[in-house]
């Protein structure tokens, strides 16, 4: 005998089944799903489970993407000011400031020129702990000199007028210089004891990938310096040794994103990769994140990298990779209470990706992925938390958004 249930009941069912809630504030995984769809460039697999295609979740709250404003030209960076507004780079040498309203402000000047062929210019920018007193900016740009071109940090006071910065000066070079136009790095910030720590890239070309290797370089290197540019205390690489006191940590690709943990205070960056191998890495002073003896990736014609190995003793592995690539670029972790869900989220700006990767990070792995803003066709290139508690983003075609309620 047949059990037969009326057919409202059955609607019933089927629609109480289909609902979905979220419990503690998290946001609902999409079981046996990832975000991305396309095939790897590669066969390579994962160290560990988790390191790539993770789960894909969504977002429960309410939010909102909205463009703020547009008319930025090629903007790189931006940081917010203690009073709700936004200093930003752009490429071509120019910072300017944007309300959360988004009005322009005409250029500031008194910027040392800058380099801005190819991936060059005016790139990450960040405030002095106690810029509220003393006005002082800090920021990374491509300098041409007579041997090539190098990544260089410069230091300047915003004038009161707010129209210039007043005695910019240069207080680091990442030498050797080459004669490349590629891979600056170009992402700053201070950590909690008040130093510097800023990226750089190995400059791309096949001479200069080993540069990343090396301990006499500045070149494919995370960087710790003191605000007069001279080695910080406490860094892994003592002076008088082999290797340059001012670095942090070594083998990296192209870091353009830098951002620390509210939670606990870990330094996280994300790197370009070539053709796939994308990385999300937890950085520790000293250690050796592996380009290019390992990646996950292989050459933009198709052969391998090197021995095409993605694992070596003494080298570190990502705690997540992209393959394809996004071209993670600018990141922050969120610590606002607009969308509770988000707390001490990872937010990654896409450049070919063209959104915004939202990571669930637990226990220093990635438990969740999820893109915003993909609908919007446009290559994030930077990401900051305004005052408010709302995520801003600037994009390559020079808008700035605005992500919140």
């Amino acid at each position: 005998m047949k059990l037969r249930i009326p057919a409202f009941l059955f609607a019933f069912i089927l629609l109480t089944s289909s609902c979905h809630s979220s419990t503690n504030n998290e946001s609902d995984t999409i079981p046996n799903s990832s975000v991305e769809t396309k095939k790897p460039n590669t066969n390579y697999k994962p160290a560990f489970t988790g390191q790539t295609r993770v789960h894909a979740v969504k977002t429960q709250s309410h939010y909102n993407v909205k463009v703020v404003c547009e008319g930025l030209r090629s903007p790189w960076g931006i940081t917010s000011l203690p009073d709700g507004r936004f200093l930003v780079t752009e490429k071509g040498g120019t910072m300017r400031m944007v309300t959360p309203d988004g009005k322009i402000s005409p250029a500031i000047t008194g910027i040392p020129s800058v380099n801005s062929s190819g991936q060059g210019g005016l790139l990450g920018l960040t405030l002095d702990p106690d810029f509220s007193h003393n006005r002082m900016v800090y920021w990374v740009f491509s300098e041409r000199q007579d041997d090539g071109n190098l990544t260089a940090v410069a230091k300047g006071r915003l004038s009161d007028d707010e129209k210039t910065i007043e005695n910019a000066q240069v207080i680091y070079r990442a030498t050797p210089a080459f004669k490349s136009s590629l891979h600056y790095g170009g992402r700053i910030l201070f950590d909690s004891k008040g130093y510097i720590i800023f990226s750089t890239g190995e400059r791309s070309d096949l001479a200069s990938r080993p540069q990343a290797q090396f301990l006499n370089s500045s070149l494919g290197k995370i960087i710790r310096i003191t605000k007069d540019g001279k080695p910080a205390p406490g860094n892994p690489f003592k002076p008088g040794g082999d290797a340059r006191p001012e670095l942090y940590s070594y083998g990296h690709r192209n870091v353009q994103g830098l951002a620390l943990n509210p939670a606990t205070g870990d330094l996280w960056e994300t790197e370009f990769g070539p053709r796939g191998g994308d990385e999300l890495n937890l950085v520790h002073p000293g250690k050796n994140y592996g380009w290019p003896t390992i990646t996950y990736g292989i050459e933009y014609s198709g052969p391998k990298i090197g021995e095409g190995i993605q694992q070596k003793n003494g080298m570190e592995q990502p705690v997540y990779y992209w393959d394809p690539v996004i071209s993670p670029s600018g990141i922050t972790f969120y610590s606002g209470n607009e969308i509770p869900e988000w707390k001490n989220n990872l937010f990654v700006t896409a450049l070919s990706g063209q959104h915004i990767d939202r990571l669930v990070i637990k226990n220093n792995k990635v438990t969740g992925e999820e893109r915003l803003a993909s609908d919007q066709s446009q290559r994030f290139r930077d990401i900051t938390q305004g005052k408010d508690g709302a995520l801003y983003a600037i994009t390559d075609q020079g808008k700035l958004y605005k992500i919140g309620k």
